[in-house]
């Protein structure tokens, strides 16, 4: 075989191989910052990679509040506004008024969404605002020191509960989502988790779900990310993740809470348990 031959061969075989993989021009080529194992890369990576599939980097405002969620500016080359700590919702809110045309989305923490800034997002919920929230629960304040959250499960050990999180003293963890779910202004909420391949690949169909919601004239729009945070639960990554695929998700449930535009794919939220009769 001539040397021709050979080079007109390799290249019909380029010319044939398929394109499996590569970086959205939108995820900026940077090293990153957060912790060794920490979930927020994964999760831009998704949201990248969901942003290019339909279009919208030109057309995306993106708001960040305080706490590890508010980096994600320095990773996606898309507009952003920083929010005050929970306020991302109501921020969204009057970027939605001024520009009807963008597509906005919110990118929050569990500290950030389900403490401080619960009246926002329920509101914002409630009024059915055309925004999508990506809320990642890694159930610890993770920027300030490893506290307790909202979403910290019963007996997990916190900087701000040592002895393990008790129910008598402390509260039950906040299902939120499930909890926004409930009001008619949610078109769609759901949770994912990114503690293995198969995981990612069903949480990346939710963003991605989430995103035509708000494209196709729909309502508010959330998804829950279950996510780790090694340093702040005191493990390994590889720990950390096994606790996510246990304990984390055994308390929060995967899956499509409600998906108003197509109700038969949802699952029912958990009920309120009842108080027996005298």
């Amino acid at each position: 075989m001539t040397l021709d031959a050979r080079s007109s061969g390799a290249l019909r075989g380029a010319a044939a191989a398929r394109l499996v993989y590569r970086k959205p021009d939108v995820l900026v080529d940077r090293a990153t910052h957060y912790c060794p194992g920490c979930g927020h890369g994964v999760i831009h990576r998704l949201l990248a990679e969901v942003l290019t599939d339909l279009d919208l980097p030109a057309h995306t405002i993106a708001v960040a509040p305080v706490g590890c969620a508010v980096f994600i500016y320095d990773y996606l080359d898309v507009d952003f506004v920083e929010a005050p700590h929970g306020r991302a919702p109501a921020v969204a809110t009057g970027i939605r008024r001024l520009r009807p045309e963008a597509f906005v989305l919110t990118y929050q923490g569990d500290g950030d969404l389900a403490a401080i800034g619960t009246a926002e997002i329920v509101h914002a919920a409630a009024r059915g605002e055309r925004i999508t929230a990506i809320f990642v629960n890694n159930g610890i304040y993770g920027m300030t020191g490893g506290q307790m959250a909202p979403t910290t499960l019963l007996g997990q050990r916190t900087t701000s509960s040592p002895s393990g999180r008790d129910a008598g003293l402390m509260g039950y963890p906040i299902r939120i989502t499930e909890m926004l779910a409930q009001l008619p202004g949610v078109t769609y909420a759901a949770r994912g988790s990114v503690a293995d391949a198969g995981s990612i690949g069903r949480l990346k169909a939710m963003i991605a779900r989430a995103c035509r919601v708000q494209i196709e004239g729909g309502g508010f729009a959330i998804v829950e990310v279950l996510s780790n945070c090694p340093v702040g639960w005191g493990m390994t990554p590889q720990e950390s993740l096994e606790h996510l695929k246990g304990p984390v998700v055994e308390a929060y449930p995967l899956g499509v809470i409600v998906d108003r535009s197509a109700p038969s794919t949802a699952r029912p939220a958990a009920a309120a348990p009842t108080k027996p009769e005298a």
